[in-house]
Order: structure tokens, then sequence, then C-alpha cells
């Protein structure tokens, strides 16, 4: 009886003793260790591929079919900031850019870079290999594509507004050279920090992104 009591005891002290391990260690997740997501070239063209036009539809009692064609002010803009450097763009036309682009198909990429610089960081080419591919792709070749660089709250107005730009510069730069992407076809803009993604965590990792917009097809608007 006495062994048994014993065994009993020491059964209990390391159950307990596993779960308070349970209790201290969290959990591990997929994604959880520290490193961005790589997003790959099928999520992004998904993304970013323009919604399917509706067939036309002939009937007295059909109201007539938006014309999925960007307008003519939309059109005007982009074309204004086509070829245009990023430090070139004043506060009004980054805000009329972000105002067209909020209705267009879009995706946020986690693209880090090297400290207080606008370098790649090695983890993240992977992203940036799989967007020049996507934007190489049949589905979205032929578009005009905004890159927009986006910082956490932490540091000064101006220095994340500047790093912003040098940041969108740097992914524009590198579909550039290793994609033939053509220059006029990457309107780059910088927004700082004054479009957090999470406002309630302004220093939070997902408000240090890069925004991918389709803003037309070439197809479907002239140059």
């Amino acid at each position: 009886m006495r062994l048994a009591a014993k065994g009993f005891s020491a059964m209990l002290s390391i159950i307990t003793v596993g779960v308070a391990l349970s209790l201290t260690t969290p959990l591990a997740f997929a994604g959880d260790d520290g490193n961005s997501k790589n997003v790959t070239e099928d999520e992004i063209v998904r993304a970013l591929a323009p919604p399917p036009k509706k067939p036309l539809t002939r009937g007295l009692s059909i109201a007539p079919q938006a014309d999925p064609a960007p307008s003519a002010t939309e059109t005007k803009l982009i074309q204004s900031v086509r070829g245009r450097s990023t430090r070139s763009l004043s506060s009004t036309e980054r805000e009329e850019i972000a105002s067209v682009a909020k209705d267009k198909p879009n995706i946020d990429l986690e693209i880090t870079f090297d400290y207080n610089s606008a370098n790649i960081s090695a983890k993240s080419l992977a992203s940036v290999q799989a967007l020049g591919r996507a934007l190489t792709s049949p589905d979205l070749k032929g578009s005009t594509f905004v890159v927009a660089g986006h910082t956490d709250a932490a540091g000064g107005e101006g220095y994340n507004q500047d790093l912003s730009e040098r940041r969108a510069d740097s992914i524009k730069r590198y579909l550039v050279d290793k994609y033939s992407i053509s220059a006029t076809d990457l309107v780059t803009v910088g927004y700082g920090k004054s479009k957090l993604k999470d406002p309630a965590q302004p220093m939070a990792e997902v408000n240090r992104r890069v925004q991918v917009v389709n803003m037309e097809n070439k197809t479907t608007a002239s140059k």
C-alpha cells in the first residue's frame, strides 16, 4: 500500500508539473516564429485580378449595368502620376490615389526591410519575387499598379514619410530590374504612418507593410 501510495503521489506530481508548463508556455502556431509570412504568386494573382465582367443582359426590366472600366476622373489621375517620382507627389495627390485605390483589387504584403533602411530583408525576397511573377502573369500583365509604403507610428512624421517613400521605391526598382516591368506601370507612393492598418496598436508589425493595388487595365483604358 505504501509503495502504491508513493507511485500515485509521484504520478500526481508529474501531472501537476505538466499542467503548470502548459499554462506558462505559449502554444506555437505557424508563422509565430517572428518571420514574415511569404505570400505565393497565386495568392497575389487572386487578390489583384479584376472582377469578371458581367455579361450584357437584354431586357426592358434590366437597369443599365455599370461600366467596369475606370472613370474618366480615375484615368486622368493615374495618367498624371504615371512615370512620376515618389517624392514629386503632393499630399493632395497621395490622398486622391488612396481614395481611388480603396475600391480596387489590392493586397497587403508583409515585406520587411533592414533596420532603418530601404534594403529588402533576405527573408522577404521570396514575397517580392512572387509579386514580380504575379505582375507579369497573363492575368495581371498590362495593368497599372500602385505600390504604397506604410510604416508604424514610431518616429516623426517626416522621417516615416521619407522611409515609406524609399521603401516603395526599393520594391519598384527590384521589380523593374528583375522582372522587366515597365517603370511607368508602377506608381509608387509613401504614406508614412498616416494610414495605420491597426490604429489601436500603432506600433504593431501589421502597420509596417507594402500595399499593392491594381488601378486599371490597359485593355480598358487608353494611355
